[in-house]
């Protein structure tokens, strides 16, 4: 039971070791980490209910694992093939789309959160 639970741990430990590594190296998870914190300071500003709440959280979540997919890929293909292949570079390419779309749909999930309060704040006050 001991080693259950002492490999449970390693392993938390471990993908909190990748977590810290991503956003210590990798300049665009700094930025989806400041984004989030604008996002979140805006929802508790603009008292968004629960399900935009899920919305809003589901969309961060779903950035940052593409953008840790991302930075996983580049790195193993890196490994693989340090010289140019074009395999390598649509691996590459493939891998940032996928980050390209993440970011885009979080961004529309925003702004249809976010549009309807920024109106009334406009409406309200100009």
């Amino acid at each position: 039971m001991r080693t259950y639970f002492k490999k449970r741990y390693n392993s938390f430990k471990f993908a909190f070791r990748g977590l810290n590594s991503a956003i210590r190296s990798e300049p665009h998870m700094r930025l989806h980490a400041l984004s989030t914190v604008g996002v979140v300071v805006a929802g508790f500003l603009c008292g968004v209910t629960k399900i935009e709440w899920c919305l809003l959280l589901g969309s961060i979540g779903l950035v940052f694992t593409a953008e840790i997919m991302n930075t996983a890929l580049e790195t193993l293909t890196n490994l693989v093939s340090p010289e140019w292949h074009q395999l390598a570079g649509k691996t590459k390419d493939l891998a940032a789309g996928a980050v390209l779309a993440a970011s885009v749909t979080a961004a529309v999930i925003g702004a249809i959160i976010f549009l309807p309060y920024l109106l009334a704040f406009v409406k309200l006050y100009f």
